[in-house]
């Protein structure tokens, strides 16, 4: 599948073979790294799993693919910010990933405000943002803290108390005004399909997260003598779980290719409204155990509900698609 800006014949909604090779060595890295227990840790302002973490995925490349190459970066290269995002979706990563992507679209070619970009390709800095007044994600964690105002892009020079969230692992700060002006007038545009299409591809994760993890509990509950996963009833939600997941996909991958506003907002309206329509399934399907916090599952089913309104909400999406019909 190629990236915004390459030769090629037409769209191609398939991720070739350097794509797969590069969601699979991220999928394994992470399968090892014990991500459950660094979300957990994260959610308690606990910090050092999380950067250590952070640190293997910049190693990996993940962050340098939003960085123009110019400024240290492999980027901007969204297909495979889509493809890995998915793979970070899955695995339940913490820590403000969307926020550090969006950072870059808004620094790029900013002039001097492009000094944080290599520190952002290479994880050296966490970075996050929000309109002035409103929360940002992880703010006491982030060491780049943007905030965009009236009058343009400013560095902020600091966070007002942590709140919490609907996901633990998404720690709430309002940001503090009146830093430096770093854009006049950043991209915002640009920056907000940027941070839509990786919420898109880590909504995705979740899902197909949850519904791996359904399908193995339902195979091993047993009622009435047999395992719940032989029941018609559950075999139908589970199906119209991954016929929503595998329908989202393809509008991800293509939304990645084209970085049209009106496919980036399509994606992300069905990739999330998938992911929280799976995690209700899995919430059903789990019965009492699924409502336990102590019980990894809710990593997942928070996360799908946050990131179902995170940079817009599916209405705002769908209005965005209807503005850009031709």
């Amino acid at each position: 599948m190629t990236s915004q800006g390459a030769a090629a014949p037409g769209p191609c909604f398939l991720p070739d073979a350097e794509q797969r090779a590069f969601a699979q060595s991220l999928d394994t890295m992470l399968g090892k790294a014990g991500t459950p227990a660094v979300a957990r840790d994260w959610s308690r302002g606990e910090r050092a799993g999380g950067r250590a973490l952070w640190a293997r995925i910049a190693q990996a490349g993940v962050f340098a693919l939003a960085v123009p190459q110019a400024h240290g970066g492999l980027g901007p290269r969204p297909v495979e910010v889509a493809v890995a995002f998915v793979e970070l979706g899955r695995h339940a990563v913490p820590g403000p990933l969307v926020e550090t992507v969006a950072a870059a679209a808004l620094l790029t070619g900013a002039g001097p405000a492009e000094r944080f970009l290599a520190d952002l390709a290479s994880g050296g800095s966490m970075a996050t943002l929000a309109v002035e007044g409103a929360y940002a994600v992880d703010g006491d964690a982030a060491a780049l803290r943007l905030v965009l105002g009236a009058d343009g892009l400013r560095l902020s020079p600091g966070h007002g108390p942590v709140r919490s969230s609907l996901d633990p692992a998404r720690r709430l700060t309002r940001l503090l005004p009146g830093g430096e002006l770093l854009v006049p007038r950043p991209p915002v545009e640009r920056a907000l399909s940027w941070a839509r299409l990786a919420t898109a591809a880590q909504a995705l994760g979740v899902g197909l997260a949850l519904l791996e993890r359904t399908v193995a509990y339902v195979g091993q509950r047993v009622q009435f003598g047999v395992p719940v996963g032989s029941f018609q009833a559950v075999k139908h939600r589970l199906a119209d779980a991954r016929i929503a997941l595998e329908f989202a996909r393809p509008l991800v991958l293509g939304a990645a290719v084209t970085m049209s506003a009106a496919d980036v907002a399509a994606a992300k309206a069905a990739a999330c409204e998938a992911a929280y329509s799976t995690a209700r399934a899995a919430l059903q399907l789990h019965g009492a155990i699924g409502y336990t916090a102590e019980y990894d599952l809710s990593l997942w089913l928070t996360k799908a509900r946050a990131l179902r309104t995170a940079w817009g909400s599916p209405d705002d999406c769908r209005a965005e698609v209807l503005r850009g019909r031709p």
